[in-house]
């Protein structure tokens, strides 16, 4: 029995379903959207904000040692983590109560429940057994945390899902892990008074990206008291009295009070009914879509992480309305997955743009690379050994800007900005055209006129 009628069912109310339902709604269209957990999806309630949060708290600890270089006199300070985190609650749910209003007064109905697909155009509501036949089904159920490598012990350890909930700090906190949110929180907790061990299978931290942002960055890691052990994974964990005995691959042994299993995180699609329903995926488990996010079944969809294209929250809410423009309001849309920014919000933080060095030089005959290395005006003053680094890749045979790299204090701010010529594809010439904005950090990328490096394919390579 069909309780009810719908055209678009939404599963997952994250940033890229609650965007296509707002926009569908928009159009005309009736909508539905179950979410089984809290409004907002992972990055409202367990990832980009309440991370950036914690950020902010994490810096407070230099700025009181910087205002002393600039005559200020910091009275002793203390740091209360149930503070933090009650802060960091009352914003989330704000944030959370306001998708459930946007969602509502467009339109769309929300269902608090787990909902699964029984078959190409009809959805369970779990929590009251409801059947809802729908014309279209949009999947925008993200991604979850990976809980690897499979040792003794695992149950012990904690992932990003927890760790901003904990209800005692952490004093010494071991991390697996080299990507994006292990050394994030590695560079939040060292900040917030924690010991800080950071292990990680490969060579060096933030595979995929730049390799002069990926050794900057670990040498300011390490700076920063991190105890960073490359080429080393746990093997066992023993819970003690004491806390965690954490056993390694190099056969030494590191006591913590929390360890966090920062491996990566895998498409959220099990048990959803998809391949019941003929829906395709890939060996990761990520939906299969094609340029409209249609997947396997003609009037199926899916957009944001749980398809594993670019897995950042701006990424899934352009996909989420492109789906929703071409599905309901007849304007086909396509999105452009290339030269999309990024963040990475360690201290200091890295804002990137467009093709790495070893990227570009896979692909071009002729890459030129301007690098600058430099210590801000506030360090010179403030005493603190801080360094900034901006990078610009650029094809040596027409002068395009492949790609801008920074490292240092407001490099998100600025790669969000300097994402937009990048996307335009400006010339390594209109950087040097553009007039300098003094005395600030930035003006560095438009004052860098001496190429640090030019790199050629032999005839051989190129052919």
């Amino acid at each position: 029995m069909t309780d009810a009628e719908v055209d678009l069912f939404v599963i997952g109310a994250g940033s890229g379903g609650t965007r296509a339902a707002r926009i569908a709604v928009g159009y005309g269209a009736k909508v539905m959207v179950a979410e089984e957990f809290r409004l907002g999806g992972t990055c409202v309630i367990r990832g980009c904000i309440p991370k950036k949060l914690f950020v902010y708290a994490s810096r407070f600890p230099d700025e009181f040692e910087d205002a002393e270089g600039f005559g200020w006199k910091i009275e002793r300070t203390s740091f209360d983590w149930p503070t933090l985190v009650a802060g960091k609650e009352k914003e989330i749910t704000r944030l959370s109560g306001l998708y459930g209003t946007f969602m509502t007064r467009a339109g769309a109905e929300i269902v608090e429940s787990r909902a699964v697909i029984e078959d190409a155009n009809t959805v369970r509501v779990l929590k009251d057994d409801r059947r809802i036949r729908a014309k279209h089904i949009l999947i925008a159920t993200g991604g979850a945390p990976v809980l690897e490598p499979k040792i003794p012990g695992l149950e012990h350890t904690i992932t990003s899902n927890e760790i901003f909930d904990l209800p005692v700090f952490p004093q010494r906190l071991l991390i697996v892990g080299g990507g994006y949110i292990a050394v994030e929180f590695a560079s939040v907790f060292v900040r917030l008074g924690a010991t800080v061990t950071q292990v990680l299978r490969g060579e060096n931290v933030l595979r995929g990206f730049d390799d002069d942002l990926r050794n900057n960055l670990a040498v300011s890691l390490r700076d920063a008291g991190i105890d960073l052990r490359t080429g080393i994974l746990p093997t066992s964990i023993e819970k003690t009295n004491k806390g965690l005995d954490v056993h390694l691959s190099d056969g030494s042994c590191v006591e913590a009070d929390q360890v966090l299993i920062a491996t990566g995180r895998r498409p959220n699609t099990e048990n959803l009914g998809l391949e019941e329903a003929g829906v395709k995926l890939n060996a990761k488990g990520a939906v299969m879509v094609d340029s409209h996010s249609k997947t396997s079944v003609e009037n199926i969809y899916a957009v944001g992480d749980v398809t594993d294209r670019i897995n950042l929250t701006p990424v899934a809410v352009r996909e989420g309305h492109a789906f929703a423009d071409t599905l309901f309001g007849n304007r086909p849309t396509v999105v452009n997955h290339i030269n999309v920014p990024s963040a990475v919000f360690t201290t200091p933080e890295i804002g990137t743009v467009g093709l790495s060095e070893q990227e570009a030089r896979k692909i071009f005959d002729c890459v030129d690379i301007y690098l600058a290395h430099f210590r801000p005006l506030k360090a010179n003053m403030s005493g603190r050994e801080e360094k900034v680094m901006m990078k610009i890749v650029v094809d040596g045979a027409t002068d395009q800007v492949l790609g801008v790299h920074i490292l240092g204090h407001d490099a998100a701010e600025m790669a969000q900005l300097v994402a937009i010529p990048v996307r335009m594809g400006c010339k390594k010439a209109d950087f040097d055209a553009t007039m300098a904005l003094h005395p600030t950090a930035a003006e560095e990328l438009v004052t860098m006129r001496t190429r640090a490096a030019r790199y050629e394919r032999s005839p051989a390579e190129r052919a």
